[in-house]
């Protein structure tokens, strides 16, 4: 078996280990394999070995892979800031887009999204830790722009989207997942049918999964640490 393949492995023993700790299926959690600045290669060696979902931050690399791998039935999310000069070829060529954090960049993936693809699948970014850094809409904002959203067609309004500060204590990490989930029930108990919570990431994936993560988004624990350079 190749490393990715057992790293592949290793992360959904995790995932299901965290999901039995807190009462809840294995099965209820989606592993979403961040494939970013990983070539080509990497992506196909995690395919052959089952993994289906992958996650690009980059258009034109994201473009370029799914190009590659057209035929072989993956699914491709965009999980990056979105600029609205590539928003078309994002709405052309993915199936989910995780990183909506304002009304106009949903309303022009609407308008792009070709009437012969299914709905683009969509997720808000909520700020929840308020970082200067850090792209998504305040939380307070957030029930009106997924009223807004859910409204558009060409577009499926799934869940939201998080990326909380870093940190090493579990119980930290917990209490902002905990706080995405409170946002995430409120807008369901405003009647918006929401089913997905995009967070976790490899460090912190057992403190979103206890929190309610249905998908987590894995790089560096599956392809290896990144070289940006």
């Amino acid at each position: 078996m190749s490393a990715i393949a057992d790293n592949l492995q290793a992360v959904q023993a995790r995932i299901s280990d965290a999901a039995v700790l807190a009462g809840r299926s294995p099965e209820s959690i989606r592993l979403l394999a961040v494939s970013k600045t990983w070539p080509l290669a990497s992506v196909l060696e995690a395919a052959d070995a089952g993994q289906r979902a992958f996650g690009e931050n980059y258009v034109q690399e994201g473009i370029d892979k799914v190009a590659a791998t057209a035929g072989r039935n993956l699914e491709w999310h965009f999980i990056g800031p979105l600029q609205s000069n590539k928003s078309r070829a994002v709405a052309e060529h993915f199936d989910w887009v995780h990183s909506i954090e304002r009304l106009k960049i949903a309303e022009r993936l609407s308008v792009q999204r070709p009437a012969n693809l299914p709905p683009l699948q969509v997720c808000i970014q909520v700020n929840v830790s308020g970082e200067a850094s850090k792209s998504g809409c305040a939380p307070d904002e957030a029930q009106a722009l997924c009223q807004a959203v859910a409204a558009l067609p060409g577009l499926q309004l799934r869940g939201l989207m998080a990326i909380p500060e870093p940190t090493d204590d579990l119980a930290a990490q917990r209490a902002q997942f905990h706080h995405v989930w409170e946002i995430y029930d409120h807008i369901r108990a405003a009647g918006i049918p929401l089913d997905t919570l995009s967070m976790g990431m490899s460090h912190d994936l057992e403190a979103a999964v206890a929190e309610g993560a249905t998908i987590v988004r894995i790089g560096t624990a599956i392809f290896g640490e990144r070289n940006y350079r």
